[in-house]
């Protein structure tokens, strides 16, 4: 995290149905690992690397909270690229699983890319989508026409690049690269 990340401001957007989207904070990284624990798709990552990105990136991250100031009930995990500082990468994206089902993916993600556009003045957001993961298909293909941005995909991990674990492959990571995004 650079100076400059550290400085920017972080603004709580409160939604008519009494949710929050807000940076995430430190205590809110043993949350965000159960989330994303619990969500059974996502590949977990330490429960220290959530207390880590929620210190280091919660100026390219959201949570959504069902209540002001309460436990997150969703997270996007994102960061700017350092050799392409116009572009948003958005790592993880999680909704716990009774608030699944209300489109609280799509509004988070509307909210980040409108703050990120906003702060670091990017263009494109990039991610990557396993070929049987539908749902991040279905968001990240709707975010793009709501965006009216053009979305490409490329496959950018083929399965040889991940090592085997427990015996069962890793299917490709496929690159989904949109754009234009505008704060907006």
């Amino acid at each position: 995290m650079t100076a400059a990340q550290a400085d920017l401001p972080t603004a709580t957007l409160s939604l008519n149905d009494g949710l929050e989207i807000d940076s995430p904070r430190v205590e809110d990284g043993a949350a965000i690992w159960r989330i994303a624990r619990d969500s059974e798709v996502l590949d977990l990552n330490s429960s220290y690397s959530y207390l880590l990105w929620c210190r280091d990136f919660a100026t390219t991250s959201v949570v959504a909270r069902d209540r002001p100031g309460g436990a997150p009930i969703a997270f996007i995990t994102g960061y700017v690229r350092p050799e392409r500082p116009e572009t948003l990468v958005v790592w993880q994206v999680a909704v716990d699983g009774e608030h699944r089902g209300r489109g609280l993916a799509g509004t988070l993600l509307d909210a980040l890319t409108t703050k990120v556009a906003a702060s670091h003045g990017i263009s494109t957001v990039e991610t990557t989508v396993t070929p049987d993961n539908v749902p991040s298909d279905r968001l990240f293909t709707s975010y793009a026409q709501r965006r009216g941005a053009d979305l490409t995909r490329k496959v950018l991990f083929d399965q040889e690049h991940f090592p085997a674990e427990s015996g069962d492959a890793h299917l490709p990571e496929v690159l989904y690269r949109i754009n234009p995004v505008a704060a907006g």
